[in-house]
This record gives C-alpha cells, structure tokens and sequence, in this order.
C-alpha cells in the first residue's frame, strides 16, 4: 500500500533526499563514516554548509545585503530573539493572523512593547485581515507577520510592505521556498526547517546585516546574538549538521525542479485540485475566507466531529496519514507542502469521494 503523509510538521520530504540520504547515511563520499560522525569543521562538512547558504541565497535571489545563517530552536526560539536582538526599548507592531502569531507576539511582550496592528482572533483566525485596517505605530523596532498559518489554514496572498523606515520580518516556516516572492522586501525571514527545508530543530534566518548590528550585545547572551552566527558563519558551536545536509539537499532538489517557480507551479495545481473538490462537495467544506486559502495547510470538516474522526481513521488505513486537524480547532489538516506529490493529492480526493459517497 502506498503512504502519503499530510503531517504539517515534521512533513514529507522529497523522496528523492531521502533516497540519497539513505544511500550516504554510513559512508559519506569517501570518509568511511556518516555525515553525523563527521567533524563540522572538517573538510567534509564545511562544504555542505556553504552549499545549503548558497542555494537559499540563489533561490530568493538575495544581495551581500543578507547573511544566511542556521539557527538551533526551530521557529519558537525566534519568537524570542527577535525582540531581544532588535526591540531596543521601542514598540514592535505585530499581525495576529493565526496561533504561531499570537505566540510570537507573547514572546515580544516580555522584552517591551507590542501593538497588534490587526487580528482576525475573534473569527477564530478564518481570515487575514486587510492592509487597509492596520493600525501601525508610528517609527516601529519593527513589524512582524506570519506568511502562512498552519493551524488554521491561511495565507497571504499577497505579502505586505511596512511603512517606510519600519524593518518588515516575516515568519515564513510552513511556506518558505513554495512561492515566488520579492525577499528584498523583507529585513529578515525565519522559517522552522521541518515542513519545506528539511528535518525539525533548526531555523533557517536571512537578515540584513545592518539590521543585526542594532543589537545591544551588553544586553544579550552570546549564543542569542543574530551577530554570533554571522561572524562565526553558523559555527560559533557544534551546529545540527544532519540537519544541514537534509537542508543542502532539499534546496538541490529546489533548484532541480526548476527553482522556486517549478515547485510554485506543482503547488498551485495541487492546491486548485482540493479546493475544487471542497467547493463541489455538499458534505466535506473549508473552513477559511476563499480569499485567504492557504496553498499548503487545507483545513476543512464533515458535517460533524464524530464524522471528522471517522474520516481521519479510514484514511489513516488507506494510507493517507496524519489527516487529523491540529488538537486547538479539531477537524481535518491536508498539509500538500512541496514535497507532496500531486499523486497523493489526488489519492486523498479520490478517497475523500469514495468517503463522501458511503456516508453522507
């Protein structure tokens, strides 16, 4: 039976970097050894490292404006670095749009001042609310956004600018590299490795070195200074070097593909085929603004719980796996990131018929 899985984090990863991680996961070219026994700051791994950097800056076609940097923590531990390293006393705005945002704003919170722009939390986060309603602090630290929400299935469509002067930073874990976008819009990205970069336990940072150099270093641990990783390219410790090989990988697969405009092309065709089937259906339907629709987190329902965990059970034995809604808003969580193949997309849909024939 073939295996799909819809996990929203850690996801699939190409099957393709899998393979190849297999084939070298003992001996790795000709050192004897794996890649995890090797030294980071051997002849072996320092290679892997600058391919993964260089590949993410060919891919967001960044200028010597930006350091690429790997950081231990995930997403989360960004949540509070960023105002540690860039708050300096000031007011951070923020955009509520979803669980991950709301955490993150909580974090800033303990370090100074936040103003939420907008939030769409009283709607249970159905929608990303207009530009036009933001209500923006004046000379801000900095305003922060989340490009895509997993939990409750949303995305922006189109990215927004700050007002001017207002460094823009963006949490972009779960769609990171599945879209073309202009990254030099943008004073930093961050993104959680464990949906489209590779495995869980590292984030991938792209900051503007000048925006790194606002950090008051008497006031900030060694190891929590954005400036740490840049002057020591990553290596001030013992970086997670399994994951940056994964990551190395996944980006030549990127590349392979096309570039980011390949894979954005595999997932828009995916996306229009679930949500296609979700508004033809009378029994299955989506939960989010049509306009806001995610294009790698597909939240939908039954007409019912009892039915919703019954459609996650019978799928789970078909072989589409991990289809249960995330534990804060139940339902049902079809996460097609890039390494999702339109094969499995049209599995679930098929099955979702079949599902929707014999119990409505």
């Amino acid at each position: 039976m073939k295996v799909y899985n819809f996990a929203a984090g850690p996801a699939t990863l190409p099957a393709e970097v899998m393979k190849k991680a297999q084939d070298e996961f003992t001996c790795y070219q000709d050192s004897g050894s794996g890649i995890m026994e090797l030294s980071h700051r051997g002849k072996y791994f320092k290679p892997v490292l600058e391919k993964a950097e260089a590949n993410i800056k060919q891919l967001l076609n960044l200028s010597d404006e930006y350091s690429v940097i790997i950081v231990q923590g995930g997403a989360s531990m960004q949540f509070a670095m960023i105002p540690m390293n860039l708050l300096n006393g000031g007011t951070a705005d923020y955009v509520d749009t979803g669980v991950w945002s709301n955490k993150a704003a909580k974090e800033a919170a303990m370090f100074g001042n936040v103003n939420i722009v907008a939030s769409s939390r009283e709607t249970k986060y159905d929608h990303i609310p207009a530009a036009s309603e933001w209500k923006s602090t004046p000379g801000a630290a900095y305003m922060h956004i989340t490009s895509n929400n997993t939990v409750a299935g949303t995305q922006y469509q189109n990215l927004p600018t700050a007002p001017a002067g207002v460094p823009l930073i963006a949490d972009m874990s779960s769609d990171i590299m599945s879209r073309c976008f202009d990254a030099s819009k943008f004073d930093m990205i961050y993104a959680g490795a464990q949906k489209n970069l590779g495995p869980s336990g590292m984030a991938v940072v792209i900051i503007k070195k000048a925006l790194a150099e606002r950090t008051d270093n008497s006031k900030v641990p060694t190891m929590l200074r954005y400036s740490t990783y840049i002057e020591n390219e990553s290596m001030f410790n013992t970086p997670p070097t399994f994951g940056i090989y994964i990551l190395s990988l996944v980006t030549d697969w990127i590349i392979a593909k096309g570039g980011i405009a390949g894979v954005e092309k595999v997932n828009n065709a995916k996306a229009a085929m679930l949500y296609d089937f979700l508004d033809s259906s009378s029994f299955f339907r989506s939960t989010v603004a049509k306009a806001d629709r995610s294009r790698m987190n597909v939240v939908f329902r039954t007409p019912n719980d009892e039915t919703d965990a019954k459609f996650v059970a019978e799928a789970k034995a078909a072989g589409l796996m991990e289809l249960k809604g995330h534990r804060l808003v139940g339902g049902c969580r079809a996460s097609i990131y890039n390494a999702m193949p339109v094969e499995g997309v049209q599995a679930l849909i098929d099955f979702m018929k079949k599902f929707e024939l014999e119990n409505r």
